[in-house]
Formats: structure tokens, C-alpha cells, sequence
């Protein structure tokens, strides 16, 4: 594993949020010493009898045997009267693994249903960590006993640790809003660090609500806020093979959320909360940068030029530099594939105007730009003059960690 020394100084201030219990899930975690040692590294979530499940994966062509199986149970309800389970390993993330990666996941998913009296297709698992090594799956069926024992519906904290790989900090988010007169409580947790790019990132997600909902209609709504929040993130540009996010409602408020807009704004805060904060924890990271692109012919023109400026190691180096280069932002515009014009393009850093329409701003002073680049909080906009298409993604900067971190990943 990577040798992580100290916490990101992107992370939150003050430290993991205090998360509200959701009605209908416990979580229970165990050190069953699949690749770490003296920390857990598998967590058990239990969710009630009643629940719907929504999710969203990777669209890598490579993708692990867990992500595989989930989706082909996701929406699945093989009895309304049993509940179902999350069960998350970190250290290994039994992908490229062949056979043996499906054997794996027939192994644990077999022996949680049993020991929690479930159906097997209503246990979905993920895994996380080095790939293309074979999971010794027996060493977290051997644990499920003890993680039976202890689900607790105030452990949410302990989940979000155990499936840390390079991730220097927790991360947990959460929200509320009032649907008829009723409070309803959105919570989540997640991992993520490097191998950070849409479809959707090395992420895991675990998202609870108590308000109840439909599985078309939950899944619909997980989908579209996707898009705008996972699938908007970017530390490397590389796609990995496990991402997973997955989204339970127990439905024990009562709240109806089916169609219902407040629970969904509530529901995509935690989304992007938690994406942020997976960008904070970059590998190696100093500064987190939303870059919005405003002016193109469209939505999807918008996005290549966002992800264009978001993924360029010289963007993201120059802004690890603290250095207002401007040039590295036309140059990643230029490359983009969107249809761009020269002389319509317009540059902010920060609320610095640097360039405009194709050449740079008469009243452009660099100093000016240089203070915003000190932050740890930078914003580059660009408007590219030619519509109204509009992508807002977001990403961190580019540092030597980053080469360290993953250097040392292995070993």
C-alpha cells in the first residue's frame, strides 16, 4: 500500500461530519486482514426488509466481477419480506481476476445470505485495491459471523474507514429536507482518491434515506444527478474497474419522494458532497479547482472542454506551480474536439479577466492572477462565444505525491 503519511490539506476542517442514524440500516466492520494489517478493512451494511436499491457504475470495459454481479441483480426483488446487504472489502479489488474473480463473488455473496438469511440476489458487493491479484475471499467469510453480531445502526463512521485504500481522510456527507410536513434524512459515505475519472472513478458510494421511494423512481433520479456529480469529477483521467454507487431507501419515514423535486436537490447535495470530497483527497493534491465552461454550442461541446482543461497534466501542473498560465488553458481548448473559435474565447482566473476574444485582456494584471492561484480554491472559467451550452466539472492539481503515492501503491 501506498506509504500515506498525512491528511490531505483539502480535507474537511472539521474532520468526519457527525451523520444521523437512517431507520433500517446497520453497519458492522471487521479487520479480516485482507491485504492490511491492524486496521479494518470490510464493512457490512444491513438494510431492512421493504427498501428499494438504485445504482450507477463503472462503464469500464474491464470491470470487476463484483460491479458485474451488481449489475445484474440491481432492481432485482426476489422477496418484498427480506432485506438486503452491502458487503465492501478494501485492499483488493478482485478485478481482472478471470474465473476466480466470479468464484470469489459466488463465495461471499453465498455465505452473507446465509448468514444473514437473505437471498443471494439481494447481496451486492464491492471491492477495492490493487487488481489483478486473487482475492482471499475465505479470510471475509470467516469474518461474517462477527459482522452479523455487531451491526449497529450508529457505526456509519466505522464503515466509511474500512473501505479506505489511499484515501487520507473518511468521507461522509449528509442532508435533510421536509416532503408533506415530514423530515427525511439523507446520509452517505465514500472512498476515493486516485484513478479518478467519469464512468464513473476508483470510487465506492453508499448513500441511505428513509424517505420512501420507488426503485424506477429512485433510479431515475440517481442517474440523472450522477451525471452532474460522479460522473463531473476528475483526478487523472484514468477509469478504473470497480466503481460502484449504490443508494438504498427504507422508506421508514413515509415520506412519498416518488417525482418529488426538494428530495431530489436533498439527494444530489450529498452526491456532490461526497464528489467533492473524493477530489479533495486527490492523490497528492494541493488545490481544488472547479472549472466551468459557459458559451458552447452545447451541453456535450461544454464537457469536452471542461474535462479537456481538467484532465491536462499541464494545467494541473502550472496550478500545483501557483502559475496564471492562461496559454495552458487555450491549448487544452484547442484539443478538446468542441467547436471553439479563437477569437470569441474569453478566460477567467478566479474574477481575473486574462484573456479575451482570442487575445489577452487589455486590463489583465498577472499579479492578480498569481494571488488567486495561491488559494486552495481555485475557479477558471471560460467562455468559449458561441451559445448556450454550459459543463461545470471539478479537479485538483498535479504534484510530485501523486508519482509518490503511486510508485509505492504495491509494495
Amino acid at each position: 500500500m501506498a506509504k500515506i503519511t498525512k491528511v490531505s490539506p483539502l480535507a474537511p476542517k472539521g474532520g468526519f461530519p457527525q451523520l444521523p442514524n437512517i431507520d433500517g440500516v446497520r453497519f458492522s466492520t471487521v479487520a479480516a486482514g485482507v491485504k492490511y494489517a491492524g486496521r479494518t478493512d470490510v464493512m457490512l451494511a444491513h438494510v431492512d426488509a421493504g427498501s428499494t436499491i438504485a445504482g450507477a457504475f463503472t462503464r469500464s470495459s474491464t470491470r470487476s466481477a463484483p460491479v458485474l454481479d451488481c449489475q445484474a441483480k440491481l432492481g432485482r426483488v426476489e422477496d418484498d419480506n427480506k432485506g438486503f446487504a452491502f458487503l465492501v472489502n478494501s485492499g483488493n479489488s478482485n478485478a481482472f481476476t478471470g474465473r476466480v474473480g466470479v468464484e470469489a463473488v459466488e463465495a461471499i455473496t453465498s455465505a452473507t445470505a446465509k448468514t444473514l438469511g437473505l437471498p443471494v440476489s439481494h447481496i451486492y458487493t464491492s471491492s477495492t485495491g490493487v487488481i489483478g491479484e486473487p482475492l482471499p475471499h475465505a479470510k471475509i467469510t470467516a469474518a461474517l459471523d462477527d459482522l452479523a453480531a455487531t451491526l449497529s445502526a450508529d457505526a456509519i463512521e466505522d464503515a466509511a474507514r474500512a473501505i479506505m485504500t489511499t484515501d487520507t481522510f473518511a468521507k461522509g456527507a449528509t442532508a435533510t429536507c421536509e416532503i408533506g410536513g415530514v423530515e427525511v434524512t439523507v446520509a452517505g459515505i465514500a472512498k476515493g482518491s486516485g484513478m479518478i475519472a467519469p464512468d464513473m472513478a476508483t470510487m465506492l458510494v453508499y448513500i441511505f434515506t428513509d424517505a420512501k421511494i420507488s426503485q424506477l423512481g429512485l433510479q431515475e433520479m440517481v442517474s440523472r444527478l450522477n451525471e452532474d456529480t460522479f460522473n463531473a469529477i476528475t483526478v487523472d483521467s484514468d477509469t478504473s474497474t470497480s466503481d460502484s454507487l449504490l443508494v438504498a431507501a427504507t422508506g421508514t419515514s413515509g415520506a412519498i419522494a416518488d417525482d418529488n423535486e426538494t428530495f431530489e436537490r436533498t439527494l444530489g447535495v450529498v452526491m456532490k458532497d461526497l464528489a467533492h470530497q473524493v477530489v479533495r483527497d486527490g492523490e497528492g493534491a494541493t488545490k481544488f479547482v472547479e472549472i466551468h465552461v459557459e458559451g458552447a454550442t452545447d451541453n456535450v461541446d461544454a464537457r469536452k472542454v471542461a474535462m479537456s482543461i481538467a484532465n491536462s497534466p499541464l494545467v494541473k501542473t502550472a496550478i500545483a506551480g501557483e502559475d496564471p498560465n492562461w496559454g495552458r488553458v487555450v491549448m487544452a481548448v484547442g484539443k478538446s474536439g468542441a467547436h471553439a473559435d479563437r477569437d470569441t474565447l474569453s478566460i477567467w482566473f478566479g474574477d481575473v479577466l486574462v484573456a479575451k476574444d482570442g487575445w489577452v485582456s487589455p486590463d489583465y494584471v498577472e499579479a492578480d492572477a498569481a494571488a488567486h492561484m495561491k488559494g486552495e480554491d481555485l475557479r477558471i472559467r471560460v467562455d468559449l462565444g458561441l451559445g448556450a451550452g454550459h459543463s461545470t466539472v471539478w479537479t485538483c492539481d498535479l504534484t510530485h505525491g501523486y508519482i509518490e503515492i503511486n510508485a509505492d501503491y504495491r509494495s
